[in-house]
């Protein structure tokens, strides 16, 4: 049986990129007949176009989608083992693709990010900030090599490593009733009028959950959400409502200039766990948990402050 060859599938992917093949040609490096001629060669090795021509481009073919499809899988497979064998004896060297979800991001990578660099001076890190389930997308897809998340979340064809777990705290408006109390009960805080992140956000389903809480309904013309945990904060401030704050966030100072108070939640469990996940069966396995037990041992030396208001 005659297979697709490497060049072929960068061939079919850069084209879909590109969109012609002039340009696509100009993207591969190569003269345009080269690459017209890998696709006509991966064509017949398929038995089917892949591409229909157009006086606007080319448009893939069902044939071609499902090929260009697989060809991303192989692409980065064959990507991971060249990096893997260039770091054999090296761990945490060459090139990393990071994702990290918003509400992680600003408050734990500025922590960390100078101890990788110590430890791992060969590590090249490309960061990506997005929701979980577009870095869940990419560490299945292979686009990413980890991702730091945080759970409970589908994780279904992931594997993951243990970091930290992060308390989720109230947040309160310095003069509301609650601030003068030394916790908060869940039930106080849906009383006091819950301000939350957009959907999309894993940190308002892990609050509501964690405490026990239905999240407000979307017909309520009084309820808001934030787009991120710095609007969240300022909406807090302003006397709109409550609110929850992952711990990290408020121990890097997230909540001092602003006017509201933290307090601790009674419930059984009001915490998130953050993780180092992976596609399952990846070859950057042993790079992922090396990733994680790294950031662990930072976190766990680290003098964390107290919050105070």
């Amino acid at each position: 049986m005659t297979l697709p060859t490497i060049r072929q599938l960068q061939y079919l992917k850069v084209l879909a990129e590109a969109g012609s093949f002039g340009k696509a040609a100009l993207a591969a490096h190569v003269t345009q007949p080269t690459l017209s001629a890998g696709i006509q060669e991966l064509e017949r090795t398929l038995g089917a176009p892949v591409v229909e021509r157009a006086r606007s481009g080319v448009i893939l073919t069902p044939v071609g989608q499902e090929a260009l499809r697989r060809a991303t899988t192989i692409l980065n497979e064959a990507e991971e083992l060249v990096e893997a064998a260039k770091n054999v004896a090296q761990p945490l060297a060459g090139r990393f693709r990071l994702g990290v979800i918003p509400t992680i991001a600003p408050f734990l990578l500025p922590r960390v990010l100078p101890l990788l660099r110590e430890q791992f001076p060969k590590l090249r890190l490309f960061l990506r900030e997005d929701l979980t389930t577009r870095l869940i997308s990419a560490l299945r897809a292979g686009q990413l090599d980890a991702a730091l998340i945080a759970l409970p979340f589908d994780t279904s064809g992931l594997q993951y490593a243990h970091v930290a777990h992060d308390e989720l705290m109230a947040a309160l408006p310095a003069d509301n009733r609650l601030a003068a109390q030394a916790t908060a009960t869940p039930s106080e805080l849906e009383r006091e009028g819950l301000i939350l992140l957009e959907d999309g956000h894993c940190l308002r389903e892990h609050a509501l959950a964690a405490c026990g809480l239905r999240p407000p309904r979307a017909s309520d013309e009084e309820s808001f959400a934030a787009t991120s945990l710095p609007t969240l904060v300022q909406m807090v401030g302003s006397g709109l409502g409550v609110s929850f704050l992952p711990k990290m966030a408020v121990d890097a100072g997230l909540a001092d200039t602003a006017h509201i108070a933290i307090r601790p939640i009674v419930a059984d469990d009001p915490s998130r766990e953050i993780v180092v996940a992976w596609r399952a069966g990846s070859n950057r396995r042993a790079e992922g948990e090396l990733l994680a037990r790294t950031l662990q041992s930072a976190l766990e030396k680290e003098i964390i402050p107290t919050y105070r208001k």
